[in-house]
């Protein structure tokens, strides 16, 4: 598997907060209007489980939350992707309005498309981590 983790973000909330919208991807329906994310990202669907999209060039794919860990951990694996994909997003508290957030990917990747889509990848997950981190920083 490879693996690809975002730079550790900081959030302005406390984890609890931020834990309790991102364990509800239903919560996570206002990245719809964050145009950074959807020059790249198109069709997102959300439940309170799952969410899927259609990323330019790689096709329709989505995630389902498969485990939560109050206030530290939410892990979700891929649904609908042509290869194996974990993602974890990780959660610290600092001060007391201080969260610190990291995203993991964990992908099981051919070495053919890995050429393709690997700067893709690490450039995506730090998306990612950027516009949940500036849409939960009140």
């Amino acid at each position: 598997m490879t693996t690809y983790e975002s730079d550790i973000k900081t959030i302005s909330s406390n984890e609890e907060v931020v834990f309790g919208i991102l364990s509800d991807l239903n919560n996570l329906k206002p990245l719809l209007q964050n145009t950074a994310l959807t020059d790249k990202v198109k069709d997102l669907q959300f439940q309170t489980d799952i969410c899927s999209f259609v990323v330019e060039g790689f096709g329709k794919m989505g995630f389902r939350i498969v485990d939560r860990e109050p206030f530290k951990t939410i892990k979700l694996h891929s649904e609908q992707a042509p290869v194996d994909v974990n993602l974890w997003i990780q959660l610290k508290q600092g001060a007391s309005n201080d969260t610190q957030m990291k995203l993991t990917l964990k992908a099981e990747i051919p070495a053919m498309i890995k050429m393709m889509i690997d700067k893709k990848l690490k450039e995506g997950i730090n998306l990612i981590a950027d516009v949940l981190a500036k849409s939960l920083s009140k």
